[in-house]
């Protein structure tokens, strides 16, 4: 059993460095501790682009730092279920599946 969380390996710093680097300190770095949204509104507001984008490959793991940040389960579907109508039907229909799985991992993270 391990203490310690592992920390957050970056998945661009094998083949990117210097992307890598910037998603660390400047993106979680600095935009993300700015002090004019708490990190929670953040995350509502980042899960909103990204759906609303369709930006799938993103989802899952903001989806899980919203959760980790304090947004509810129901309040990203209540999000996802509110973009329907200004991103798109398909667009939320996607969403849906991806926090479905999302919460189905988190569950089981839960129980190990």
């Amino acid at each position: 059993m391990i203490d310690k969380p592992v920390p957050h390996r970056n998945p661009f710093s094998d083949i990117a460095p210097a992307l890598g680097k910037y998603t660390d300190d400047v993106l979680f770095g600095d935009v993300w501790k700015r002090p004019g949204l708490s990190p929670r509104d953040r995350s509502l507001v980042t899960v909103s682009s990204l759906i609303s984008n369709y930006r799938v490959n993103e989802m899952p793991f903001h989806m899980k730092r919203a959760l980790d940040n304090g947004v509810t389960r129901d309040e990203l579907i209540e999000t996802i279920t509110h973009l329907a109508f200004y991103a798109g039907w398909p667009v939320a229909s996607t969403a849906i599946g991806v926090a479905r799985k999302v919460f189905e991992q988190a569950d089981a993270e839960k129980k190990e």
